[in-house]
């Protein structure tokens, strides 16, 4: 979820996709600058925060980058659960990468925060000659489901930093409350004793 405190807002975000789609890549060019070659597969989840400026506002994510392997599935619900946004990421070079993109799309309409800020990542799109995934298929698909589309390479940082700023603009303020003195309580018999009522 998102939570707000004068003009700071932390938001928890969950990078979702199939192994080798360059979740981990993508995260650590957007919080450290850095790309590694040969990056190790990511066991479980692993954690990076980073804020960002954003209009009158300082956004604080909380990044969980989640394992790509099937094995691990099962506890992808765990780093999900109250996410205030969402990057699902396929590599451009691979249809069962999209093809695995869509179904975490269809797992997070089904059981993720209902308001979740949702990107769809199209990634290595610096591997344009050994391109599978059209953008326009992809872009087409984000439209049709509520996501918003960029296509990004972690090799070369396109887009990485500006997929992370339009999840910043996009995430909803808090509301101020409209009853900020509290809950009203209603007083009610105790058990065991009876009100009194026109029938006993």
């Amino acid at each position: 979820m998102a939570t707000i405190g004068h003009n700071n807002l932390n938001a928890k975000l969950v990078l979702l996709g199939d192994m080798g789609a360059g979740k981990s890549s993508l995260v650590l060019r957007f919080v450290k600058g850095q790309f590694l070659e040969f990056q190790e597969s990511t066991i479980g989840a692993a954690f990076f925060s980073q804020t960002l400026a954003v209009n009158d506002a300082t956004v604080k994510f909380e990044i969980w980058d989640t394992a790509g392997q099937e094995r691990y599935h099962s506890l992808a619900p765990m780093y999900y659960r109250g996410a205030a946004a969402a990057i699902i990421v396929y590599d451009i070079t691979s249809l069962d990468s999209f093809t695995r993109a869509k179904k975490w799309v269809q797992e997070l309409q089904k059981q993720g925060n209902p308001n979740m800020v949702m990107a769809l990542a199209g990634n290595k799109a610096d591997l344009e000659d050994k391109r599978k995934v059209t953008a326009e298929e992809a872009r087409v698909y984000a439209e049709e489901n509520g996501l918003f589309f960029m296509e990004t390479s972690a090799k070369t940082a396109s887009n990485v930093n500006d997929i992370f700023y339009e999840i910043a603009k996009r995430l909803p303020r808090a509301q101020p409350a409209q009853n900020p003195t509290g809950m009203v309580l209603v007083d009610r018999p105790a058990e065991g004793t009876r009100a009194a009522s026109c029938c006993s």
